[in-house]
Formats: C-alpha cells, sequence, structure tokens
C-alpha cells in the first residue's frame, strides 16, 4: 500500500490517498464517506485511528468497485505524506562507512538527535535558506521510518507491529551551524530542512527494508551510492531503543541515518546552492527531489 497527501491546488488544504497502479489516486476521506467508513483528512491523524489499514482498505475496495472518489495522479499536486508529526527523530552514525569518513568512532548504541516539526516539506518543494545565516548547506539521503502505533518501550522482536511504512528523506544540515554549535538542532532544524516523501510505502510492499539501494544525485551527479544492508542499527532496534527513552506516537518519523557521500566530507567539499536539483532514491520507495533557493 501506497500513501501520501495531496491537493488539488497548491494552496489548498491536503487530503490522504491511496496509489494505485501508479497513476490513479483514492481520494480516502472522499472513499470512505461514499463508504460509511469515517476516514480523517490528514494522514497522521488516520495513523491515529484503530484498525487505520483495515479502514484504507474498505475505502479503497469501495471506491475501485463503485467507480467514485478516483483521481489522476498528475492532475494532482503532492505534499510531504506526513506534514505534521509530533516528534521527528533522526539517527546520527548510522552507516559504518559514513562514521568513517567524518572521523567518529563507530556508535556501540544509536546516536539520536532531532529536527524540528517546521523543517519538514514534501516532494518538488523548495530547500530555501538565506546565505547570509549559513554558507554550508549538505545533502544527507535516508529512509524514513513513520511510527504507526504509540510505542512505549517495546521490545526488538515487536518493534515492526509499530511500524506504520517507509519513505524517502533528505536530512539537510546547515553544516557551519551544526559544527559550530557543537550539538545538531539548529544546523539540521531551519525551515525545509526535512524533505520527505514522495509516498509512505507499507511493510507489506517493501522486500526486505535492510536490503534497499540508496542514492543521492546532485544535478544528475551520483554522490552517494550505498544500501541499507550497511545500517549499524536496523529499522527494528532504532524503534525498540526510541521508545524505551520516549513514547512514539502515531505519525511520528525516525530518520534511520545517511550513508557516506556526503559534502562535507569530500575533496573538495559539495555543498548545496541556489538552483541545484537533489534527488533522493531508495530502491522500491521512489525519488524524492527537489530544488535549493536562497531567499
Amino acid at each position: 500500500m501506497r500513501l501520501s497527501q495531496f491537493s488539488r491546488r497548491a494552496a489548498a488544504q491536503p487530503w490522504c490517498g491511496a496509489i494505485l497502479d501508479g497513476d490513479t489516486v483514492i481520494d480516502l476521506p472522499a472513499a470512505g464517506d461514499a463508504a460509511g467508513v469515517d476516514i480523517p483528512r490528514t494522514l497522521s491523524a488516520l495513523l491515529d485511528r484503530w484498525h487505520w489499514a483495515e479502514k484504507v482498505s474498505m475505502a479503497v475496495t469501495y471506491a475501485t468497485e463503485h467507480g467514485t472518489a478516483r483521481e489522476d495522479l498528475d492532475d494532482l499536486v503532492r505534499h510531504a505524506p506526513v506534514s505534521d508529526p509530533g516528534k521527528v527523530v533522526c539517527v546520527g552514525l548510522n552507516y559504518e562507512d559514513h562514521a568513517r569518513e567524518g572521523d567518529h568512532p563507530i556508535p556501540d548504541e544509536p546516536v539520536l538527535f532531532s529536527k524540528f516539526p517546521t523543517a519538514i516539506t514534501g516532494p518538488g518543494a523548495e530547500i530555501t535558506w538565506d546565505p547570509a545565516y549559513t554558507e554550508q548547506v549538505d545533502y544527507e539521503a535516508e529512509l524514513v521510518v513513520v511510527v504507526g502505533r504509540e510505542a512505549r518501550d517495546v521490545s526488538v522482536d515487536d518493534a515492526w507491529e509499530y511500524v506504520a511504512g517507509v519513505t524517502v528523506g533528505n536530512d539537510v544540515s546547515a553544516r557551519d551551524l551544526q559544527h559550530g554549535d557543537g550539538q545538531w538542532v539548529r544546523g539540521k532544524s531551519l525551515d525545509t530542512f526535512a524533505p520527505i516523501g514522495p509516498e509512505l510505502v507499507t511493510l507489506d510492499d517493501v522486500d526486505d527494508p535492510h536490503d534497499l539501494d540508496i542514492w543521492t544525485d546532485l544535478d544528475g551527479e551520483r554522490l552517494q551510492d550505498s544500501n541499507t544492508e550497511n545500517f549499524i542499527f536496523g529499522l527494528d532496534e532504532l524503534v525498540a531503543f526510541c521508545s524505551r527513552a520516549f513514547t512514539l506516537d502515531p505519525g511520528d518519523l525516525i530518520f534511520t541515518g545517511t550513508p557516506p557521500g556526503v559534502g562535507v566530507y569530500r575533496d573538495p567539499p559539495v555543498l548545496l546552492d541556489d538552483g541545484d536539483r537533489v534527488t533522493v532514491g531508495i530502491e522500491g520507495l521512489g525519488e524524492l527531489t527537489n530544488v535549493c533557493r536562497h531567499r
């Protein structure tokens, strides 16, 4: 199942939809209303509903059988699949070769930090910053976990039950702020610095989340090229680890770390600039493209 948020106009309030056959979107609130199934407008609110996946299946089945609430994907504006997470948890140094390229020790347990939810933006949106405020903006390809159930102190064996699905993310980072502050929140949390999308893919549509190619292209040049089999800590371990520290709520996001090849550690460094087009891709999940703009 592939879910995201859409609107018919750029400025309109988005609604959650299910993507069928790559080019048709079911308007889930409209389909649910027709089928007598209560489906809220936003995807995060839907994930907070009991048996949300069954409700989506019922709405999609009704819309397919009755030819209602169907939209052409090309006629819609895509938004971030989750635009209002309560928490955006990030994992640093989760690929051994990325830790080594930055001359960091290999962590014995996950290194956590956060991005503010106001950093979230979607596919096709601009990544913007004031060049007088930061001069070293970098890309980071990441697989992002979307939490599907309240999770508190869950085991590694049970962790998958709390995952709604996964999506593509770009942990955009202002390196001068990040390294200058001595901690990472400000440099990671500027508005638009957390693009995600294009859609949430449920685990039943992912062959193996621990064996997916992941890459970054900058203006068509491949700069990151790895596979999630190189994780130090798997997704189940990360969900369990986070849940031991704090409650994870439906719609919360976990950025799971980036592979080697980030711009700041290249020789010479390759940093983002006005007009750059950056694409992060993950096998089976799609590609997330954003254009960079100074403001």
